[in-house]
């Protein structure tokens, strides 16, 4: 069957369609276009026009228009609408026309900066002109790295390469710095959280190297739809940017389907798994030859899926043709990650399963169908992920299959909530002071301060003086120079608030190779020793975690089951930045918490029927970060009738809620957030809600859901009410077996208390 063939048969197939909650069909679009610009280069109108552009969409002429009026832009379209060429085309008519122009391109992963480049190459030599054009990233040959500093028009890096290779050495780049004319952030909506907090101040750094050799460049932004992306592009450029959201690019029909698993357990609410679900309908799907991109949520649910779908091929179409699914997320090397792009290109990858490492533009060719196994955690990210299927104008379908967590079940259920307009916030918060100084550190190493100067909007004599006394820097006069023997940028990942990550090698491997990397945090849940890492479907036992020297020792094994750790989480107030009591029973806080987890125990999940076959302990070192959180504390004692025991049921239930529908408010992954309950707080002496930031310092989320208060307790209520289940489930207020079989009820009452305060 083809495609449509195939959409046609599930109507009629009683095992997917009772299960399907909602079937929306977009459209044909039309394209909408406009003239070429009379102020373009000749060359450049040749060049498009042997590529077969005759004209371009009103998005890309709305761009060049605002460009040429010297004003910052941030455009936002769908994927596969051209926002490429809406910075190509000014850029490159820019050094037709002069040719010291130099313009830097950020992307935010190495394999988007390889992808287009060769766009723009095409381009280039399209039009026949001599621009040189170059990827700039640790993979660049040292041989062509000279010549890109001293003669290269359009450099293109990544904001980790920036940050690391380039920023601290500018004194190599004076060509590009003296001539810098513009500056590309492709992805915008990727640089939120900590990444974006990171991107904010190495912008600040960027600006501040530009002002001293002379130049003032344009940000030319593009992103995905955000409900806020003039105000995040501004946040992180520090500039007024100028918004363009018509899109005129044309989009061939596509199928939206919502799956929800079947219950399996009335009583209590248990689904059947979202993972053999999203197995049966890409396995389906694959049957009939239809290429097919299955994103998962999760490294281990990535691995685990890949696993499923090549025992499924292998079933179909003979073990030789395994090859045809892969596996694709971060942590795989360079070269395994081009393997893979290339093999959807031409069609020898029938299926790929993967994280949102694949969600960005990278090209990947004509996809004819999008499985996405449990909610993204954000529109945004939904919308990118589906975009990946019908580039080329022609039908397309996405499947959506929920899981049991209580945020797929408000989307799977709530239809109008997805494809209205409530698309969410970018947050960053460049001010964090854990990023802050790491970056005043770096700006400092680049170019010395003065006193008085400001960062951003920050006055910095404080973390000057402050980093004189640590014996990082030194004052002369009214200038402070770095005096350390480190190098500090080595020690600041952009991608966490710690810059270590762990290596994985593989010791049964004759040359011990490197697997891949996980961040310092996922180290003790995904490589503590006995955890089984999956790797390209492949196990791997932990036969050792060094903490000291970040190294993880693997070995190959062949078992029936995967690992999942479990941790134990304790809080402490610091500081109260903001309460208000919201009735007599219950005040809200914001403010700076500690908290301390500890992995504590794994256990064995057998593949295919996901069930617990053992369980063991881990002993790994506590860690320790600050960060800030949102809490509730609840008077007791005006609910006398509700003894201790049934306090933490309805708190753990209350908390679950809120925790899993937070993101429905924030643009976050749902793991950037979690929630702890104190039955009596030490610190507020009350029974107590926590939700707090995953990272040290705090990224915004918590003050956010501080302001969204009432509207969150409004979702939980309703999610509540709605679910099926009689005692509580995963779906709701959390399983039984944690809150209690009189959680969902304690749950509900607690919520009404909160709201209504009697």
């Amino acid at each position: 069957m083809n495609l449509e063939q195939f959409l046609e048969h599930i109507q009629f197939e009683p095992s997917i369609s009772k299960n399907i909650t909602q079937w929306r069909v977009l459209p044909e679009r039309a394209p909408e276009y406009a003239d070429f610009p009379p102020d373009m280069d000749d060359r450049l109108k040749e060049g498009l026009t042997k590529r077969g552009i005759n004209q371009l969409y009103i998005h890309q002429r709305e761009s060049w228009d605002k460009i040429r009026q010297d004003k910052n832009i941030v455009v936002v379209t769908p994927t596969a609408s051209g926002k490429t060429l809406c910075y190509n085309l000014p850029v490159v008519d820019r050094v037709l026309k002069d040719p010291h122009t130099r313009a830097l391109y950020l992307f935010p992963t190495k394999a988007l900066s390889q992808d287009q480049r060769s766009g723009l190459q095409e381009l280039i030599d399209a039009v026949g002109a001599d621009i040189r054009t170059h990827t700039y990233d640790g993979d660049t040959p040292g041989n062509i790295r000279k010549a890109i500093r001293t003669s290269g028009h359009i450099v293109i890096t990544n904001p980790d390469m920036l940050h690391r290779g380039i920023l601290p050495h500018h004194t190599k780049w004076i060509k590009l710095f003296e001539n810098l004319k513009f500056i590309v952030i492709d992805e915008l909506h990727q640089c939120r959280g900590i990444f974006g907090s990171h991107v904010g101040n190495l912008l600040r750094r960027l600006k501040r190297i530009c002002n001293f050799y002379g130049s003032t460049p344009r940000f030319i932004c593009c992103s995905a739809t955000i409900k806020n992306p003039d105000e995040m592009a501004e946040r992180l450029t520090g500039e007024k940017v100028e918004l363009i959201n018509r899109n005129g690019a044309p989009a061939g029909e596509k199928h939206i389907i919502f799956y929800n698993p079947p219950i399996v357990n009335p009583q209590l609410g248990i689904r059947r798994s979202a993972l053999l679900e999203t197995k049966k309908i890409a396995a389906e799907l694959i049957r009939n030859k239809i290429q097919t991109l299955v994103f998962a949520r999760t490294r281990l649910s990535c691995e685990v899926l890949t696993t499923y779908l090549k025992d499924a091929v292998s079933t179909i179409y003979g073990k030789e043709k395994k090859e045809q699914i892969r596996g694709y997320r971060g942590g795989y090397l360079p070269q395994k990650r081009r393997e893979i792009e290339k093999g959807l290109r031409q069609g020898e990858v029938l299926g790929v399963v993967s994280t949102n490492a694949l969600e960005l533009g990278v090209d990947i060719g004509n996809l004819d169908s999008v499985v996405i196994c449990g909610y993204p955690g954000t529109i945004s990210s939904t919308w990118q992920q589906s975009g990946r299927a019908g580039r080329r104008q022609s039908t397309s379908s996405v499947f959506m299959v929920a899981t049991a967590s209580p945020l797929d079940q408000f989307i799977i259920t709530h239809p109008e909530y997805f494809f209205g307009e409530n698309v969410e916030q970018g947050l960053v918060n460049p001010d964090n002071l854990y990023i802050l100084v790491n970056h005043i550190k770096c700006a400092s190493f680049e170019l010395p301060f003065n006193s008085g100067d400001t960062y951003g909007k920050n006055r910095v004599d404080e973390v000057l003086e402050y980093l004189e006394g640590e014996g990082i820097l030194r004052q002369t006069g009214d200038k402070w120079y770095w005096s350390s023997d480190s190098y500090p940028a080595q020690d600041v990942s952009l991608r966490s608030a710690t810059g270590e990550n762990f290596i994985i090698i593989d010791i049964s491997s004759p040359n011990h190779r490197v697997l891949g990397e996980v961040d310092r945090f996922s180290a003790p849940m995904l490589l503590h020793e006995e955890a089984v890492y999956l790797h390209e479907s492949e196990q791997f036992q932990v036969e050792e975690l060094d903490f000291d020297e970040k190294k993880a020792y693997v070995r190959a094994v062949d078992v029936d089951y995967y690992t999942d750790a479990n941790m134990a989480v304790d809080i402490k107030i610091l500081s109260r930045d903001k309460q208000e009591e919201i009735n007599p029973l219950v005040t809200r806080f914001m403010g700076d918490v500690q908290v301390n987890a500890l992995v504590t125990m794994f256990k064995k999940i057998k593949f295919n029927t996901h069930e617990n076959i053992g369980s063991g302990p881990v002993y790994l070192p506590e860690q320790e970060i600050h960060t800030t959180a949102y809490w509730l504390s609840i008077d007791q004692e005006k609910i006398p009738d509700m003894a201790p025991s049934e306090m933490e049921s309805g708190l753990l239930g209350v908390s679950n809620l809120l925790a899993n529908l937070a993101p429905l408010y924030l643009m976050c992954d749902p793991r950037d957030i979690n929630a702890v309950v104190q039955v009596k707080s030490p610190f507020t002496e009350r029974p107590t809600i926590f939700i707090y930031d995953s990272y040290p310092g705090g990224i915004g989320l918590s003050e956010r859901l501080y302001s969204l208060h009432h509207q969150l307790l409004k979702s939980a209520r309703e999610r509540i009410e709605q679910c099926y289940c009689s005692l509580g489930c995963p779906s709701c207020v959390g399983p039984v077996e944690e809150v209690g079989t009189e959680g969902k009820e304690l749950a509900e009452r607690l919520l009404e208390l909160l709201e209504d305060g009697r």
